[in-house]
């Protein structure tokens, strides 16, 4: 009988457990070892709880971040052949999509989705080791034999096939640490540095942030180079006492990975996008007329302290609307199109959705396996893919997991 390990049990860990658990049948004995006292604990924060589980659109390369697009898109259509929503549909998961392609469960409960997997786990006889932190990965003859430590004592575990789906860095407060990647540095794999991604970006004038802390406001956020636009988002803008935050902003946070991310980055807040500057600056002049202050210039159109600041980094502090002439509204409307942030910051592991960066893409083939170590698969946020904000990550997770389950279960040379 095939002894299969898994190790990890997130996302990825959980499809790869049931993926190779039903390919193999009763030829295969499947653990899953995972060192929460239960599996699936940073599933259930997913999508604010509701688990945002995948994306209509997420077989678009562009909707990712990683050194390697072209292996990136190979992955991705095999992940593709595996049919992820037949595989839902099978496992019982009733699903929808939101507006944005957005799917989720018909509940919205992500608990229901992660005991739905664990039920799973349990139909088909795979075995579970919780409380175990795997510290080492080794050979053993013709098998893999991997070190754990429970309880304080340390077990080695063999098994003919391992999959590893120990997550990266993001997200400590789940249980993990960017072993995963570090662990396929050591097995002689080529690993991108590890980042943050998908996190809010410190900026600097803390002075300024600390005022306009909690505010939201609609807009569109580009990521610069020096004065070159790299992209752009649109969203909710969210204020923080650091910085920025909101989805578009997580987004652009992706972009900034190290050694290829912008070498000047700036952000460049719109809060207008509808309106081109020439066209807001004469609304801004029109709107002026028996106003008395900056106060009810801004009433109904931002929040008051988001109106001074922007008043004021258009050089109109101490004037009143009436005072202002047409070079005053085309300075306000400028800041208001283009409201700069120099040199943003990733934030911590403790406040980013998923890890950047991890095992070279190139260093797996389309099932997953490590090139030269035939029965070695790393799936997940150990490898160098990052999804943007919307149930990619969770796509590359489940979908990764997957097809290395079915492939350590199926037929094939055994070590």
């Amino acid at each position: 009988m095939r002894e299969i390990l898994i190790l990890g049990g997130g996302a990825s860990g959980l499809a790869a457990a049931i993926g190779a658990a039903q390919t193999g049948g009763g030829g295969v004995r499947v653990t899953l070892v995972e060192q929460n006292p239960a599996p699936g604990k940073k599933l259930l924060a997913t999508g604010n709880g509701r688990c945002n589980y995948d994306n209509l659109a997420s077989g678009e390369a562009e909707r990712y971040f990683t050194a390697s697009p072209a292996a990136l898109r190979a992955l991705l259509e095999s992940i593709g052949r595996q049919d992820l929503p037949g595989w839902w549909h099978g496992l019982g998961l009733v699903g929808r999509a939101d507006e944005a392609g957005r799917l989720y469960p018909y509940s919205n409960q992500a608990a229901d989705l992660t005991g739905l997997l664990l039920r799973w786990l349990d139909a088909l006889g795979v075995a579970r080791r919780t409380g175990c932190r795997v510290t080492e990965l080794g050979q053993k003859g013709r098998r893999y034999a991997v070190r754990v430590e429970a309880e304080g004592k340390q077990q080695l575990l063999a098994a003919d096939r391992v999959i590893c789906a120990l997550g990266g860095s993001a997200g400590p407060q789940f249980g993990t640490g960017g072993f995963g990647p570090a662990l396929a540095g050591r097995c002689g794999g080529r690993v991108q540095p590890l980042y943050p991604c998908l996190t809010p970006l410190r900026c600097g004038a803390q002075a300024l942030m600390q005022r306009l802390t909690g505010l939201r406001a609609r807009g569109a956020v580009t990521l610069l180079d020096g004065d070159a636009p790299l992209a752009r988002e649109e969203g909710e803008i969210q204020f923080t006492q650091y910085g920025l935050s909101g989805i578009c902003v997580m987004q652009l946070s992706g972009r900034l990975a190290p050694g290829r991310g912008p070498a000047r980055p700036a952000l460049a807040v719109d809060l207008f996008p509808g309106a081109a500057e020439d066209e807001l600056a004469g609304q801004f002049a029109a709107r002026a007329g028996g106003l008395p202050g900056p106060d009810a210039f801004w009433q109904g159109l931002l929040d008051r302290r988001l109106g001074e600041a922007l008043w004021a980094a258009a050089g109109l502090a101490g004037r009143a609307p009436a005072d202002v002439d047409a070079a005053g509204w085309r300075a306000l409307a400028g800041v208001c199109k283009g409201w700069r942030f120099d040199a943003p910051a990733l934030c911590g592991w403790k406040q980013a959705q998923t890890t950047g960066g991890g095992l070279a893409l190139e260093e797996v083939g389309p099932d997953f396996q490590f090139k030269g170590c035939p029965g070695l698969y790393f799936v997940g946020e150990t490898l160098d893919c990052a999804g943007s904000c919307g149930g990619f990550n969770l796509h590359w997770a489940f979908g990764s997991g997957l097809t290395a389950g079915r492939s350590a279960a199926g037929p094939g040379r055994a070590r």
